[in-house]
């Protein structure tokens, strides 16, 4: 698996989770909305903020498939996230960790072991990849199924379509789109596109869980295409424990080469 494929698997992979330790959890039924009335776009912001629900640190595990016109690949992935300050992705083969990402706000970093490489740099590959603008807060959003922009931001035009709100804005030639659920205002899909660079991202979240009052997306897929390339990445998330002492480490192994991503 080249060098470019696990870091996207790293971005996409730090998405959501499920299955927490504990005993309660239910299943959130959001799957379908039945939106008739359009309301103000700020009351549907105001709905949608109050989903939200704090944590010091996640803990999660995923299984990623991912897709190319080039080739397909299935990794599992054991995800940490201390809010707002750090991710820790470790990709794993039959159980072995072979490869590591590690993203703070001001940097990422990316190692691994088969080919004995590794990557240190900004957001600026990434965003690249992907087709669409990256920081650090968006990449965890995008986990925790939350807004890539703060909404607050913006302003957004309100209309109903496919049975959802959508929250629209177009600025500097590009287009955002939010499609929120009308009965839980959670966002089940998040669009992206620039029509000048034939590029466009589409987040959908299929599914979510409610884990210790924390409502999370648990099945989670990508869309990003850029000119005629098509990037197609499927995260389902199968274990989240919030709110325990967690431990960050990444040392990059003896010997590796410190590679460009293009």
């Amino acid at each position: 698996m080249k060098t470019h494929l696990k870091l996207l698997c790293f971005i996409c992979s730090v998405c959501a989770m499920t299955l927490v330790s504990c005993t309660a959890k239910k299943a959130v039924v959001a799957a379908t909305s039945n939106a008739s009335e359009t309301i103000a776009a700020s009351k549907v912001i105001e709905s949608n903020n109050a989903t939200k629900k704090e944590f010091k640190t996640l803990l999660l595990k995923a299984d990623i498939s991912y897709q190319d016109s080039n080739r397909a690949q299935d990794v599992t992935a054991e995800i940490k996230i201390k809010k707002d300050e750090i991710i820790l992705v470790s990709i794993r083969f039959f159980g072995i960790t072979m490869a590591k990402a590690i993203i703070t706000p001001k940097e990422v970093k990316y190692y691994e072991k088969i080919n004995g490489k590794f990557f240190e740099g900004d957001y600026t590959t990434l965003s690249r990849l992907l087709g669409t603008d990256l920081d650090f807060f968006k990449v965890q959003n995008l986990m925790i199924g939350q807004a890539l922009d703060n909404l607050n931001k913006e302003k957004y035009t309100l209309s109903i379509a496919d049975g959802f709100y959508k929250l629209a804005v177009s600025k500097e030639n590009t287009e955002k789109a939010l499609f929120i659920d009308s009965s839980s205002f959670l966002i089940k899909r998040q669009e992206i596109s620039q029509p000048d660079k034939n590029r466009s991202f589409q987040l959908s979240y299929l599914n979510h869980k409610t884990f210790n009052e924390v409502i999370l997306p648990v099945e989670i897929m990508i869309e990003a295409k850029q000119e005629d390339k098509k990037t197609t990445i499927s995260i389902v998330y199968n274990n989240a424990v919030f709110n325990e002492d967690l431990t960050f480490p990444y040392n990059v192994p003896d010997g590796s080469e410190r590679i460009n991503i293009d």
